[in-house]
């Protein structure tokens, strides 16, 4: 796949992206190489993945990654209660020794996120999710499969890829990765996306949609995320969530009233809810339009956030940037 190709396929997908995440998926699908995605929780990192499997019409693999995965849940294993019958049935046929050879073979091989990518007859793409919630001792496990394409089962012995998923790993940085684990994969830093680019992804998911109203949105957004009060920052799903909600109450104008209404689908605590009502406070002494102090002069609330973003002028936005 050349890059003209890959731009027409994520085109196709609706996807909004830039030179450099065009460049970096291409050389390390035609390396073979995982790529290891960073940033912020809700900045898009699983979307490349969903996107790329739609892109190259492969199916897509997650495994979805917590503390405490282990090897039974992320790679195989076996099917004790299918071992158990067959021991029943079949211990007056068979030598001990063909019976035992007999219950480590694939009909009783249960395949996890990880055997399956590998031994597909179609090459996948395997999605591995949140790997820094992961225990340090599965990455470690992770690494013969990310260097070698392969995987080892005691019972069965050395397992190599039949075909060569495209493995995509993310990670919201709660945790250090190691530096072995990085050295295996190609590496994507994704940040909460500008404004322009951010009201690009709301033309491209929502059509339709009102484009004052997409602009307000968009602006609204970046401003809760530079709030230094707001502890859980939207995400990228949760601005076109706040847009479909609007739409569907038939607002077209983002005004105090509207984001007071609706402010559920992009807040989702009850601390953030206060700080927007003017109840938190920045860190530092600061002060910004969503909260208020005493020893801070006075700031615009929320309602004069909106009615400044309404006045600027229409933003000219490329479709993909």
């Amino acid at each position: 796949m050349d890059a003209s190709t890959l731009h027409a396929k994520l085109d196709a997908e609706h996807y909004i992206y830039d030179d450099s995440l065009i460049t970096t998926l291409l050389v390390a699908l035609q390396l073979g190489r995982p790529l290891l995605i960073e940033g912020a929780a809700g900045v898009g990192k699983t979307e490349i993945a969903k996107v790329m499997a739609a892109a190259l019409d492969r199916e897509l693999v997650r495994l979805q990654c917590y503390e405490g995965l282990d090897e039974g849940k992320a790679l195989y294993e076996w099917n004790y209660q299918k071992q158990l019958l067959a021991i029943q049935v079949s211990r007056d046929l068979k030598s001990p020794e063909a019976l035992t050879a007999s219950l480590f073979s694939d009909d009783y091989l249960l395949e996890r996120p990880l055997l399956r990518s590998i031994r597909s007859e179609k090459p996948v793409v395997l999605l591995i999710d949140e790997i820094d919630k992961a225990d340090e001792e599965f990455e470690a496990f992770l690494l013969e499969l990310l260097s070698e394409m392969q995987v080892t089962i005691p019972e069965v012995g050395t397992i190599r890829a039949k075909t060569i998923p495209f493995v995509v790993l993310t990670s919201n940085r709660t945790r250090p990765l190691s530096e072995a684990l990085r050295r295996r994969c190609a590496y994507l830093y994704i940040q909460y996306p500008s404004l322009e680019k951010e009201v690009a992804i709301i033309r491209a998911k929502l059509p339709n949609v009102n484009e004052r109203l997409a602009i307000q949105v968009a602006q609204a957004i970046h401003d809760l995320r530079e709030n230094q009060a707001i502890l859980k920052k939207p995400s990228i799903a949760e601005t076109l969530d706040w847009v479909a909600a609007l739409e569907a109450l038939g607002i077209s104008d983002l005004t105090g009233e509207a984001m007071d209404q609706t402010k559920g689908f992009v807040l989702k605590n009850s601390e953030d809810l206060e700080a927007l009502s003017g109840g938190g406070h920045c860190g530092e002494g600061g002060h910004c339009g969503h909260c208020h102090s005493e020893a801070a002069p006075e700031a615009p609330d929320d309602t004069d956030k909106i009615a400044r973003a309404q006045d600027r002028p229409t933003l000219k936005v490329p479709r993909t940037l």
